[in-house]
């Protein structure tokens, strides 16, 4: 495949065998970006865990200070006496048996669901759907609640769920290009820090493994765990 005058400007500037800081990484990121749109800045950081362990799959949530940039659509799961409340908060969707059967035929147009607890009974049915695409209200993720505006008002602020896949790797969206670059290593030092707090006492050896920053189309640039763990 040819290379492209512009990709072979950014890999001049990108150091496959260069670990940087992570400051200096959200500097970067934003000078080796070259779509015409505002691309997303993603996190990969591979653990040292077991994800088939109960107690080291990795799963949480952080408040990003600056949020992703992009707006989320939430959906509330919800008997009648809640939907005015979480539309009032924002949610883009709230009800119950009209989104089950959406959901049901293939519907997941959504980035978030909350859901009250009463309901979680009348949902269990689409985990098979909602799982793998990490939509599932979970208690640990803070989306069972009772108070759907507080909850709303965190996800359209900046919280986001994370969960390590069976790799052993967290992928998660930390902002745009068009952030400035403090506020791209402030979210990324967040999530990062979020992830340390949780390490299981079960995990062995190195628990930051590596730690990749990049953005759509982009080179990733190695951060230095060394870097990371202060």
């Amino acid at each position: 495949m040819q290379i492209t005058k512009k990709r072979k400007q950014v890999n001049t500037k990108v150091k496959s065998a260069q670990a940087y800081t992570l400051s200096d990484a959200s500097n970067l990121i934003k000078e080796v970006s070259t779509p015409k749109f505002d691309a997303s800045i993603d996190l990969h950081i591979r653990l040292g865990v077991d994800p088939r362990k109960a107690d080291q799959a990795i799963r949480g949530v952080a408040n990003l200070p600056h949020g992703t940039g992009k707006t989320k659509r939430v959906l509330v799961f919800c008997n009648p006496d809640k939907e005015a409340e979480a539309k009032e908060a924002g949610a883009d969707y709230a009800g119950l048996q009209e989104f089950v059967e959406k959901v049901e035929k293939g519907w997941t147009e959504i980035d978030v669901i909350i859901a009250t607890p009463s309901v979680m009974p009348k949902i269990a049915k689409l985990g098979k759907i909602l799982g793998p695409r990490n939509l599932m209200p979970n208690p640990k993720s803070g989306t069972v609640t009772e108070n759907v505006a507080d909850a709303i008002k965190e996800v359209k602020g900046g919280k986001i769920a994370f969960r390590v896949d069976k790799q052993g790797i967290v992928h998660a969206s930390i902002g745009r290009v068009s952030f400035p670059k403090e506020k791209i290593f402030e979210n990324a030092n967040e999530l990062i820090h979020t992830i340390v707090k949780m390490k299981p006492s079960s995990a062995k050896g190195t628990y930051l493994k590596s730690v990749y920053m990049a953005s759509t189309m982009s080179p990733s640039i190695s951060i230095d765990t060394k870097t990371l763990i202060n």
